[in-house]
């Protein structure tokens, strides 16, 4: 089976309580590697800073090799200052000229399904290099729409979804999509021939569609108790979606997973439990899905 190819930022959010090792790819690619999933990572960190050794000795934690992360010798590993309120919900302040913001192009091997970020894509370099890699890629490619300040532009979505196979958003996103492109969702689709859109709608649930906009399938939220924050909770949906294509298992059954697992992430402090032993369930949840197109 060909890894999983994961491109873009690696960071450390700073939360009140202190740092955590995030970024959207790095959070899937992590959750990838603990899933038992092959990855490749592709990102760019601090020579040596506190918040590089942070990164790369989380990456190690998640049993997520680092040989495709790049080592800046004059910017420093990315910081998101993560601002709190009292119901949970964040605001993210995202420091800028990072060292992911200069990310080379990577020398591409065999890799299967891509998975690329619009954040990523804010500086011209790292955007040029992450373009140029999905372009040579023959695999599915899955664009994780992450409308952040700076990009959240429709010249930016729409380049990044005329590259894109399948689309990962929540309704927020979808609305301005919505609003800067095609009225309606098929129509969407259609001009950027998708063949997936994947709609997260928090604690509503998410939703399928496929060809011509239509629900392939759908499911209610997962009720977390327990709720500490939202972080990383989309990410960890997406890892579980990428890692059921990639496995060859059911899209339902795949989807339905990957509610429970973002529900599971928002019981616990940032994108992913400290202790990676809390995944071995998933792991064996994951693996033991039916096949696709597998008898009921």
């Amino acid at each position: 089976m060909s890894p999983i190819l994961v491109l873009g930022e690696a960071l450390v959010d700073e939360f009140h309580d202190g740092p955590v090792a995030g970024g959207a790819p790095f959070n899937v690619a992590r959750s990838l590697a603990a899933l038992d999933v092959p990855v490749r990572f592709v990102s760019r960190i601090g020579a040596d800073d506190a918040a590089g050794r942070l990164a790369l000795e989380s990456a190690a934690r998640y049993g997520l090799a680092v040989d495709g992360i790049q080592r800046d010798a004059t910017r420093a590993t990315g910081r998101v200052s993560v601002h709190e309120d009292a119901g949970g919900d964040h605001r993210f302040e995202i420091h800028a000229d990072a060292a992911w913001d200069h990310l080379e192009a990577p020398a591409i091997g065999d890799a299967g399904i891509v998975y690329f970020g619009s954040l990523a894509q804010r500086h011209a370099v790292s955007r040029a290099a992450i373009r140029a890699t999905v372009k040579r890629m023959a695999g599915p490619r899955l664009l994780d729409l992450n409308l952040r300040p700076g990009t959240d532009t429709p010249e930016l979505a729409a380049e990044s979804l005329m590259l894109a196979d399948w689309v990962k958003l929540n309704e927020d996103e979808l609305g301005c999509l919505l609003a800067w492109f095609e009225p309606t969702l098929p129509a969407l689709m259609a001009r950027f021939a998708l063949q997936g859109l994947v709609l997260t709608r928090g604690a509503a649930g998410y939703t399928l569609h496929g060809e011509q906009g239509s629900v392939l399938t759908a499911g209610e939220g997962t009720a977390q108790p327990a709720f500490v924050d939202s972080v990383g909770a989309g990410d960890g949906f997406t890892a579980m979606l990428l890692a059921g294509l990639s496995l060859g298992r059911d899209l339902g059954a795949t989807l339905h997973l990957a509610n429970r697992y973002a529900a599971m992430i928002c019981g616990v402090r940032g994108p992913l439990p400290v202790d990676p032993a809390v995944l071995a369930p998933w792991r064996e949840a994951l693996h033991a899905l039916p096949a696709e197109d597998a008898p009921s």
